[in-house]
């Protein structure tokens, strides 16, 4: 039994840190997409979405998939790239959640919100 949690400590120090999921990272970028839509004053960081990206050691060119896959999916096609389907299924959970956050919490509220929690990824005019 003593050897067992020694292996099992050994085996988690010895793991390499898992990155958080793409998932996270779509959802960020989409927000402050959205928030560059819908706040007025806010624009896109996109070095610092660079960053994010990088700092969740995420593969390089996420960002600019992520960015293609989001206007592709919300222009219908005329702006963008169709990405793979994991990625476009990924955008579309960040999308219905963020709709269901802004009507939550009002557009007002959602905005502040974003403010705060996306701070690097945006910034105000």
């Amino acid at each position: 039994m003593r050897y067992g949690l020694l292996i099992a400590g050994l085996i988690l120090i010895a793991a390499p840190a898992h990155a958080e999921p793409r998932s996270v990272y779509v959802t960020m970028v989409l927000q402050a997409f959205a928030a560059k839509v819908e706040c007025p004053g806010t624009d896109i960081v996109y070095q610092g979405m660079v960053q994010k990206a990088q700092d969740m050691h995420l593969p390089d060119g996420t960002t600019e998939q992520v960015r293609k896959a989001i206007a592709f999916m919300h222009t219908g096609g005329k702006m963008g790239e169709k990405q793979d389907d994991d990625l476009m299924a990924e955008v579309a959970v960040a999308t219905q959640a963020t709709d269901m956050d802004q009507r939550r919490l009002g557009m007002t509220s959602w905005c502040a919100t974003q403010k705060a929690a996306l701070a690097g990824l945006i910034r105000n005019n």
